[in-house]
């Protein structure tokens, strides 16, 4: 009997009709993903621009977004290899092909062109790493040829067992006849390559049961030569005379298509039967590798290499610990948390920005649980949250192999340098490189540091202007005439509308309108917004500037603040994205008018260049832990008159990569009742999360110190109390660790206490601190020792976090932001302070009216208040009560999005001690890294 037809179009509308499903059902599970096919193509030739089309066609047929890249025939080697490394980089390409041969006037090496494209996403499987997987049957991890995958689908289409076969190939071309080889080798046939060369090619012919012809040789193969029952597959497309066809030729292939139907059991028929495999296999090819794309970049789903810590007793410095640590490469580090390369920039080896994009691809993905580390009143040296919190997620991570996060603040330089030290934690609980976390990092401050500056220069610059100018003169230069024509910018459009002038011919003003328009007429004296420096310098917290003869004796008295308590840190910290954060800026009031209106930036008209100065600080820094887990550092606005929490967008896009069984734990400043207070009441607010778990850290050193211990002071050695066992402090001290139990449960979020271990520590007082903790209604309590041992010794902790985190999680505000001013104060002051009342001094009164007035009374309350008692007083230690809670003044930072109220004095400028920390820093003389004690 004639043989049967195997049809390559009807097999490849099957394929095709299989992979339309399966990107339908990729699409659903993950929702706005596609496939990506790219073709590049080089030069204008008529059959690639064919081929190409129907490529085209068929991948729009099934639903891969296919992209067709086409560089002109001047292009040379080294643009096409730029284009094939940007396509490499591309995460929404997941086929790339380069369409051949390549129609250039200049010389390509086409070999070198085909291997410089990715092996994972060579669908046309050219590349020598794909060849030399198929040659070795890595057949799960290649990319098989279009056309020899194409044949082995007809094969499987007869249902006649490959295993066992003899199989003959005819060609050798790496397109076709050598990869057909190794395929059918590896699915276990009995293979032979035929060529040009073969002298008995009959006899081998006669011999096999599949046959594959690719030679290029119009119906070199006799129908004779075939064994009865062979598979024959065809792949030849050649042309030959005939005058009955228009064209005067006719298309054939390899094979004597006429006699070989009669011996052969299958065939198939050219055309139509091997080339429009060709494309489907191009297109599976495509489906699969957005398969194994999807696999390996699952969210939430990662593949982590921790690194195993050498401990050492006595515990070296911090430094000494940092530098002893080879951290990971940081594109190592964002790759293994499912970041893609074109989502990163590196700035070295071991820190990188990350794109805010990958919040857009991962909008669909569920959270992971979130987790506020705190703490009790400290003392003055700090009770170890920045070391707990990297030594939660060491454990976390490194030990009981969660995917985690840790997001905290970046240090100012201020403290770094003068009485503080570093802020990356300590032990073998630290952020590294350390000095690298301490330093500059990757300039996010300095950045801040310029904007806000650009801010004080235009409102100094402003006011002199106004007042050395008429109306006419000054809406001259601020509209000028360029090439005869005047135009508004965008941002004076802005104050135009906020004037109720809905203008845009600049000729179209009145005088009245002008008026309006050039002058802010800000008064000296409600200026609010100062210069900063990110250094710790006293001689500047008030100073006398306009003293130049140029300024023509307009002086007032300034200030200079630390950066990080600028208002645009704040905003860094709390926006949500770039526009968000230019919005904010926008928002930002600077000054009143002297009729008592807020003055903004965007009325200055810096808001743009404010969004220019931060749009790479807005991306979140990532670094990692001595453990090699994931560490966001990002923002570090003051705790006292901000709200002292890392950004709102790095929690976020953390939350997102860890998945939804995943833990991101956040670190917020000072102790509970204003760190936490306000990530709760403010950064809660404004980002939309909710918390799972509050980690309250405490320690026998500070409780014994609320319980009527002596005073501690940085530099000074602590005092015999402390070394030595006193449970009779310990236990009075407690009442300040459950007051602050009671602050966290006034938001509904389940409490784990942990008890940071210090050396001098006995048992019965730990012990004794846990006990309280429970009975002041801990969901749980531990003792934890990760200075010195790193995760291993917060092990307890984070098995607690976990089981807290499955506990229910009834989060609640404390207030309604709809309250008056007063009451919210109050609110916060009782109930988290535990103050009989307020009492608001004049100048806070005059502030509530006006900022109520002015339409700021909506926002939230983020207290100015000493971190060292619960009360306003640094000396009342423990949990005092019955109090009036003084409100000095209230200020506005109305583009972050809060009041502050101050409680009492304090300063925005830090001054330098007698022996700052800069003494024990420099430059290793060998090595030329840092040495000192941060």
């Amino acid at each position: 009997a004639p043989a049967e037809i195997l049809s390559g179009k009807i097999v490849s509308g099957q394929v095709r009709d299989r992979l339309k499903q399966q990107v339908v059902e990729m699409t659903e599970k993950f929702p706005g993903f596609r496939p990506g096919l790219a073709i590049l193509q080089v030069g204008n030739r008529d059959d690639s621009n064919l081929y190409i089309n129907m490529k085209l066609k068929a991948a729009a047929e099934i639903g891969i977004s296919a992209n067709h890249i086409k560089l002109p025939n001047t292009a040379t080697e080294a643009d096409v290899l730029k284009c094939i490394a940007s396509l490499n980089a591309d995460p929404a390409v997941h086929g790339f092909i380069v369409q051949l041969p390549l129609d250039s006037d200049k010389p390509i090496n086409t070999e070198k062109i085909t291997n410089a494209v990715a092996p994972e996403k060579d669908v046309d499987g050219l590349s020598s790493i794909n060849a030399g997987k198929l040659s070795r049957g890595d057949l799960g991890d290649c990319f098989i040829p279009c056309t020899p995958k194409g044949c082995m689908e007809l094969i499987r289409q007869t249902g006649v067992q490959v295993a066992g076969k003899r199989a003959v190939v005819i060609g050798r071309s790496k397109i076709v006849g050598a990869p057909m080889h190794d395929l059918l080798l590896w699915n276990n046939a009995t293979v032979t390559t035929c060529h040009s060369k073969t002298s008995t090619l009959a006899e081998e012919v006669g011999k096999a049961d599949i046959l594959v012809v690719a030679a290029g040789r119009a119906e070199m193969v006799k129908g004779e030569w075939i064994k009865p029952g062979a598979i024959v597959i065809d792949c030849g497309i050649n042309h030959v005379p005939d005058s009955t066809k228009a064209s005067g030729k006719r298309v054939v292939g390899d094979v004597a298509y006429a006699s070989a139907k009669e011996k052969a059991s299958f065939i198939t028929p050219v055309p139509g039967g091997v080339g429009p495999m060709t494309v489907a296999m191009l297109m599976q090819s495509t489906v699969e590798s957005a398969q194994r794309f999807l696999e390996k970049f699952q969210p939430g789903k990662w593949t982590i290499q921790y690194n195993q810590l050498t401990l050492k007793m006595p515990v070296p410095s911090d430094i000494e610990i940092s530098q002893a640590c080879m951290p990971k490469p940081i594109d190592q580090v964002a790759k293994e948390v499912g970041l893609f390369p074109d989502e990163v920039e590196l700035y070295g080896q071991t820190k990188a920005k990350v794109q805010l994009s990958v919040l857009n691809r991962l909008k669909n993905q569920p959270d992971g649980k979130y987790v506020v580390v705190t703490g009790i009143t400290p003392t003055p040296l700090g009770e170890g949250k920045s070391t707990t919190t990297v030594g939660l997620v060491q454990a976390l991570g490194a030990h009981l192999h969660q995917n985690v996060f840790a997001c905290v603040r970046q240090p100012s330089q201020g403290p770094t340098f003068g009485i503080k030290g570093g802020a990356a934690g300590g032990g073998y609980c630290q952020v590294v490189p350390m000095e690298e976390f301490n330093l500059h990092l990757t300039g996010d401050i300095h950045a801040i540091t310029a904007a806000n500056n650009l801010v004080a220069a235009a409102i100094d610059a402003r006011m002199f202007h106004e007042l050395t100018q008429s109306d006419q003169a000054l809406y001259n230069r601020l509209v000028p005439s360029v090439n005869g024509v005047r135009k508004f910018s965008d941002i004076q459009i802005r104050r135009l509308q906020k004037l109720g002038i809905n203008k845009t011919d600049p000729m179209a003003l009145t005088k009245e309108e002008v008026n309006a328009f050039v002058r802010l007429d800000i008064d000296p004296g409600t200026i609010t917004w100062q210069r900063v420096l990110d250094t710790n310098d006293r001689f500047l917290r008030k100073i006398t500037i306009g003293q130049s003869p140029t300024e023509k004796g307009f002086t007032r008295t300034a200030q200079f603040d630390i950066t990080v308590s600028s208002e645009i840190m704040a905003v860094l910290a709390l926006a949500d994205g770039l526009d968000d954060m230019k919005k904010r800026f926008g928002r930002m009031v600077v000054a009143s008018s002297k009729k008592g209106q807020p003055v903004t930036a965007d009325d200055l008209g810096v808001t743009g260049a404010l969004a220019v100065l931060m749009k790479d600080a807005v991306k979140p820094n990532l670094m990692q832990t001595l453990e090699g887990t994931p560490v966001f550092v990002h923002a570090g606005p003051f705790a006292n008159i901000a709200h002292g929490n890392s950004s709102v967008l790095a929690d976020k896009i953390a939350l997102k990569l860890v998945g939804k069984d995943g833990f991101v734990v956040t670190e917020a400043g000072f102790g509970a009742d204003i760190g936490m207070e306000k990530f709760f009441n403010i950064k809660c607010r404004y980002s939309g999360l909710r918390p799972h778990v509050v980690v309250l850290v405490a320690t026998v050193r500070a409780l014994k110190m609320h319980g009527g211990g002596p005073a501690v002071t940085a530099g000074v050695p602590l005092p015999k109390e402390y070394t030595e066992e006193n449970l009779q402090l310990v236990a009075k001290g407690c009442s300040n660790l459950n007051k602050q139990i009671q602050n966290a449960r006034l938001f509904g979020v389940p409490v784990v206490v942990a008890v940071n271990a210090f050396k001098t520590d006995t048992k019965a007082e730990l012990a004794l601190v846990v006990q309280h903790a429970k009975e002041a209604g801990a969901f749980d309590a531990v003792e934890c020792t990760h200075w010195a041992e790193g995760g291993k010794g917060a092990l307890a902790l984070a098995r607690a976090v976990q089981r807290a985190s499955q506990a229910p999680s009834n989060f609640r505000f404390l207030y309604n932001v709809e309250l008056p001013v007063i009451d919210k104060i109050k609110l916060i002051a009782q109930q988290v302070y535990g103050a009989r009342d307020i009492e608001l001094l004049p100048e806070a009164q005059e502030k509530v009216a006006l900022y109520t007035k002015q339409g700021f009374g909506n926002l939230p309350i983020c207290m100015a208040k000493t971190h060292l008692s619960l009360s306003h007083d640094p000396e009342q230690k423990g949990a005092p009560t019955g109090f009036i809670l003084p409100i000095r003044d209230i200020r506005a930072s109305v583009g972050a999005g809060f009041l502050y109220p101050l409680v009492g004095t304090m300063s925005t400028m830090p001054g330098l001690p007698t022996r700052p920390c800069f003494y024990d820093i420099d430059l290793d003389p060998v090595s030329g890294g840092v040495n000192g004690l941060f």
